[in-house]
């Protein structure tokens, strides 16, 4: 990986790793977990059982429409009933895109060079085999509503790898995804009046993407003061999910000895 591209070949990549991939001409990307055993588990809009059609598929985040047979593994998109996190293959997961590794503990320098957002973070990663164990968690137990700035994929996957919860609900999540969508057009707003002041647009543009990048920062994970460390069993008790997820019958849960089969081999 470097300054401009994270892109990765699959053989580089290890169980616990956060990947991405870009969807519609790289006008967002869709993120998970690599868990092993050319298998990833990510977020997406819930599936409504009691429903013929997703609840929302009009988010830039449409991966809950999932190939309905995978020629090679049986168990490609395996998710309880009634939630987002779903398991499926590495093939299905970047559908013919290119594959990215998400960056961890990177500098502010690095993190501000990065123009665009959604591809690494200043926050350390914890234990690879600790994200793991968090991804097949959550698979069992779901990861609450799906919402475009607040609880998106992006946001799965730096939970996983970091275990940080973001403790305003009202704000913007943890994902660098949505703070560029939100981050960009405000830099925009607030730098108009300087083209008043400022007769030179190489001027004004310097300072609006200076302001952009700031934004950015400011809402990453690294450097925020509104996110507390949650144990993965703890999750549901401090977001007020409840049951979200139907009681799944014992024959339908993935055994621990599967969790250790995805862990173990590559």
């Amino acid at each position: 990986m470097g300054l401009l591209t994270n892109r990765v070949e699959r053989n580089e990549i290890r169980p616990g790793d956060h990947i991405y991939t870009y969807r519609a001409v790289f006008a967002y990307s869709h993120h998970g977990i690599f868990v092993g055993g050319s298998k990833v588990v990510h977020f997406t809009p819930r599936r409504d059982v009691h429903s013929s059609s997703d609840t929302t598929l009009n988010s830039y985040d449409e991966m809950s429409i999932l190939p309905s047979s995978c020629p090679i593994f049986p168990d490609c998109g395996f998710r309880q009933p009634n939630s987002g996190v779903v398991l499926t293959c590495l093939d299905c997961f970047l559908r013919n895109g290119s594959l990215y590794c998400f960056e961890y503990g990177v500098s502010p320098s690095v993190f501000l060079a990065k123009v665009r957002g959604g591809t690494c973070t200043t926050a350390a990663s914890d234990p690879l085999e600790t994200v793991v164990h968090r991804a097949m968690y959550l698979l069992q137990n779901g990861f609450g509503n799906y919402d475009v700035f607040q609880n998106n994929c992006e946001d799965f996957a730096l939970y996983c790898k970091t275990g940080l919860l973001t403790v305003d609900r009202l704000g913007v999540g943890r994902s660098g995804q949505a703070s560029s969508v939100i981050g960009a057009p405000l830099a925009a707003l607030l730098s108009s009046p300087l083209k008043l002041l400022m007769p030179s647009p190489v001027g004004v543009a310097t300072v609006t993407a200076g302001m952009y990048c700031m934004s950015r920062y400011a809402t990453d994970i690294g450097v925020r003061t509104d996110v507390i460390k949650v144990a993965v069993e703890d999750l549901a008790v401090n977001l007020g999910w409840g049951s979200g997820v139907d009681e799944v019958p014992e024959e339908n849960q993935v055994s621990n000895s599967g969790d250790m089969d995805l862990i173990d081999f590559r």
